[in-house]
């Protein structure tokens, strides 16, 4: 078994479109794999395409982390005013979750954290390219943001960004699967990020809520599919949140947008 993963995760990095996920997400996921597939080369395959509902199908090519941040610098040094912001909605496009958010970024967190506390310790949690809405976010200038997420790369790049824009923090390589954030935030941003786990490992929400330290969460899902389609989306993912909620006691406020749901939880701690 033991030879077998180390063989499947060799593979799985092979290919250019995993090489920078963490080596240690692949081998959980390759584990469960193997441990269902008939073969070798099937628990590959699987192991795979569990990788693209994780994160790979939200990213329709590579992404030049090295030119976007060539460019946030120079958006940095400009004097214009909201040069870098601009510079921001410019490379979250290349995101397909940060995307889809756009339309409603100058509403989103506007909107959804407007009543809270100004938050100490901010946690992203499975961020993609969310902490570059860094600038849109009500949220004290001092504030620490904690961010999460399976690739490599893509937390190098995320590190170099809040060192440029000068905000305190961190990104971090993590499988929020086996391994969920547990250090103490007073915000944790869980967004579109649910369904994702669940196509993994179907206990994986309700694990992840219940580890995160944060007594708010600001929980999104998407209202329609990658391909635009709407389909009942949002009843279906309210329903199954608002159950997980009911057998928590955790109240929650709603938001509707045109690309996204989201709920203001109180979790409490």
């Amino acid at each position: 078994m033991e030879d077998s993963l180390d063989t499947l995760v060799a593979a799985v990095l092979s290919s250019a479109k995993y090489r920078h996920v963490s080596p240690a997400f692949i081998r959980a996921v390759g584990a469960r794999e193997l441990a269902i597939r008939p073969n070798l080369k099937s628990a590959i395959k699987a192991t795979k395409n569990a990788l693209h509902q994780a994160g790979g199908a939200f990213q329709d090519a590579p992404i030049d982390y090295a030119q976007a941040l060539s460019r946030l610098h120079a958006a940095a040094a400009a004097p214009e005013p909201d040069a870098l912001r601009d510079v921001c909605r410019s490379v979250m496009a290349a995101h397909t979750s940060t995307r889809e958010r756009l339309p409603i970024l100058d509403e989103f967190y506007a909107t959804t954290l407007a009543s809270i506390p100004p938050p100490a310790r901010v946690l992203d949690i499975a961020c993609g390219l969310n902490p570059l809405s860094r600038p849109w976010m009500p949220i004290p200038a001092t504030a620490e943001y904690i961010a999460c997420d399976i690739y490599g790369d893509q937390m190098e790049f995320l590190n170099a960004f809040f060192a440029l824009a000068g905000y305190a923090g961190r990104a971090e390589v993590r499988d929020v699967i086996g391994s969920p954030p547990d250090e103490p935030a007073d915000l944790a941003l869980i967004l579109k990020t649910l369904p994702c786990l669940e196509a993994i490992d179907r206990h994986a929400p309700a694990r992840l809520l219940d580890t995160v330290r944060a007594p708010l969460l600001l929980v999104s899902f998407p209202a329609q599919s990658l391909g635009g389609r709407r389909k009942g989306m949002v009843a279906h993912y309210e329903e199954r949140f608002r159950g997980q909620l009911a057998e928590r006691g955790w109240p929650a406020e709603r938001f509707e947008f045109r690309t996204e749901l989201a709920f203001l939880v109180r979790k409490g701690i």
